[in-house]
């Protein structure tokens, strides 16, 4: 299924995780990256040769001007930005004694000014007729993790931004709502320690099914959420955490 074949569908994100889950649902998909290209240009060069249709922009989402330009140059290539999906976090685990301003301030650069910024020119660039949000949080937020502090400080807004900006944008027609998956294996986890190590086990623990998420367990989820399937579904938090924790 097509649910976005008439938009284009912006993943603030690197490409792994939801990116690549959500990517196959779309027209054009439009990831972004801060850094390498490296790893985006591979996955949408796997994507056309898919028969899929992506571009990579280079766009460092927690920087205010960068995400003008970034909506601006989708407007100018496509014109037909239509659904957001804000999935851009950082995650880093650090004890008590190494949480540095410097680190808090890059978590809540990545993790509140991003979703600000990017729903913000969005919001401004959708179409008059019916457009979507969707931001992604973490279920692991609620469970409280040695060396989390900063990233479930920062992740904790995610949410109320999320029913705020739903209220404030329903009138023009824009859906905001969130989804809140388990821990899946990326880059920021492996380098928080947490593949193999104590995060993946606690999360294993919690977890009915006993194995960690891929993209292919919250892409569906999250294409149905912010496609007009889910018209009727505003301001609403998404769990898709295979029952972590129940």
């Amino acid at each position: 299924m097509r649910r976005f074949a008439d938009t284009i569908p912006l993943i603030a994100a690197p490409p792994e995780g939801i990116g690549r889950g959500i990517a196959t649902e779309g027209a054009t998909v439009v990831f972004t990256y801060a850094s390498s290209k490296a790893g985006v240009g591979q996955v949408v060069a796997d994507l056309v040769r898919g028969n899929g249709k992506a571009v990579a922009i280079h766009a460092d989402v927690a920087k205010d001007h960068d995400v003008v330009r970034l909506v601006q140059e989708i407007r100018q290539k496509s014109g037909r930005l239509g659904v957001l999906v804000n999935s851009a976090g950082l995650y880093s685990m650090a004890p008590r004694d190494h949480q540095s301003a410097s680190e808090s301030n890059r978590h809540f650069e990545t993790n509140v000014l991003e979703l600000l910024f990017v729903t913000r020119e969005a919001a401004r660039s959708f179409p008059a007729t019916v457009a979507s949000i969707a931001n992604i949080n973490s279920a692991i937020r609620k469970f409280a993790l040695p060396g989390a502090v900063i990233y479930v400080a920062t992740n904790g807004a995610v949410d109320p931004i999320t029913e705020a900006s739903a209220e404030e944008l329903a009138p023009e027609k824009i859906r905001v709502n969130s989804a809140n998956p388990g821990v899946e294996e990326t880059e920021d986890t492996q380098s928080a320690g947490s593949a193999d190590g104590e995060l993946e086990a606690q999360a294993l623990a919690m977890t009915p099914l006993g194995r960690i998420r891929g993209p292919d367990d919250i892409g569906p989820a999250l294409a149905l959420l912010a496609s007009g399937e889910a018209s009727w579904i505003i301001g609403e938090t998404l769990v898709v955490s295979c029952g972590m924790g129940m």
